[in-house]
């Protein structure tokens, strides 16, 4: 039983490098946003993980340097260069926020999430 299971994991191992691996694609090549965020009195915090971009202009270990253009209630707020912010000054009520990934000149990489906060009174 051992035997077999080896002589299967040796095949799999070699069709892997016989096919050189051509459908294995890094996750930081396919870039993705996760949002979590925590309403705090007239206060939202929001925390980001994005996939295959980055917020420092200096780095260039990645080809994809961006920001995000956050968006209430379809206005444009304000764009922030970090993956962590805070959003002041909602009024009481429910506000739509959007966040949009774009690269440095605007130009959306396609990637937005949209979620629902209500502010107590």
């Amino acid at each position: 039983m051992k035997n077999h299971l080896r002589q299967v994991v040796l095949m799999v191992f070699l069709m892997g490098i016989l096919s050189g691996f051509d459908n294995v694609v890094s996750r930081t090549e396919i870039p993705s946003l996760f949002v979590h965020h925590q309403i705090k009195g007239e206060q939202v915090l929001i925390d980001c993980i994005v996939t295959g971009i980055s917020f420092r202009e200096s780095d260039h270990s990645k080809e994809k340097i961006g920001k995000i253009v956050v968006w209430i209630d379809g206005k444009k707020n304000t764009e922030v260069n970090a993956a962590a912010f805070i959003i002041k000054g909602f009024s009481p009520g429910s506000h739509r926020v959007k966040l949009e990934v774009v690269n440095l000149n605007n130009v959306s990489y396609g990637i937005t999430k949209e979620f629902m906060v209500n502010i107590p009174r």
